[in-house]
């Protein structure tokens, strides 16, 4: 196939540091089998109808749950993420992703949440981030479909990295999530909501830069197994998203 993918000795050089130790057994070809990893989480695959150049389709399976289950990939992500530097500003905002009925279709089981939940549109989860000012994310953060933009923002206001100020829509307005961003030297651009009875201004000029961390959202969901979650368990499913984000954004800065 003209279309594979395959990692660079230099990408795999970035990425080879957080990858687990082999206990004294080698591992089958780390680039053959990430490229692969990558190759199904991109086009819309079974993990079976992987092609043949990869290798078995259960090594690559297994070797993603692993890392999945160790967090290697959402460390790889924030690794690199981290290395961009101080941005200038930040800019929050959450989206939907609609859950298959192969993802839903069992019940809760084990110590951890699935984030699946029911919203108007069935059942979906929802991706919260935290982008710097070219779109690039930062902080990715999975819930359940049902839950609010602030309350995902609560959840990730303490991993916000300095900077000068914070985009994000009017769902954002909310009276401690202002006082957050005041305490850490955030200036807040979040347009009032409708029924706040004493509005207070934002930089409208400085908030029309906020459609790329929608852009962000859009380059995400051009991945097939991202745009609908074919995963059961939350792990898994995040460890997809950090791949996705790793490799558009990340690898090649």
């Amino acid at each position: 196939m003209s279309d594979l993918i395959w990692l660079s000795e230099a990408q795999m050089c970035r990425i080879e540091p957080y990858f687990p130790l082999s206990n004294g057994v080698p591992r089958v070809d780390d680039r053959r089998v990430i490229s692969g990893i990558i190759f199904v989480i991109r086009n819309p695959l079974r993990w079976r109808d992987t092609p043949a150049e990869y290798g078995p389709p259960k090594t690559i399976y297994n070797r993603f749950i692993r890392g999945s289950r160790l967090g290697m990939f959402n460390k790889i992500f924030a690794a690199l993420a981290a290395k961009s530097g101080k941005p200038d500003q930040l800019m929050i905002d959450a989206t939907h992703l609609k859950a298959h009925r192969t993802a839903a279709s069992l019940l809760k089981k084990g110590l951890f949440p699935r984030g699946i939940g029911r919203t108007k549109g069935g059942l979906d989860s929802k991706l919260h981030a935290v982008c710097d000012g070219q779109g690039r994310p930062l902080v990715m953060l999975l819930s359940e479909g049902h839950v609010s933009d602030y309350k995902g923002a609560a959840l990730m206001i303490n991993a916000l990295p300095k900077a000068k100020a914070l985009l994000a829509d009017r769902g954002y307005d909310a009276d401690w999530f202002l006082t957050a961003l005041a305490e850490r030297g955030i200036t807040a651009c979040i347009p009032s909501k409708a029924n706040r009875k004493v509005p207070f201004p934002h930089d409208t000029v400085l908030y029309r830069q906020r459609h790329r961390i929608e852009n962000m959202f859009g380059k995400l969901r051009d991945w097939r197994r991202i745009h609908t979650r074919y995963d059961r368990c939350a792990h898994t499913f995040m460890s997809a998203i950090c791949i996705a984000a790793t490799v558009i954004f990340w690898f090649n800065q």
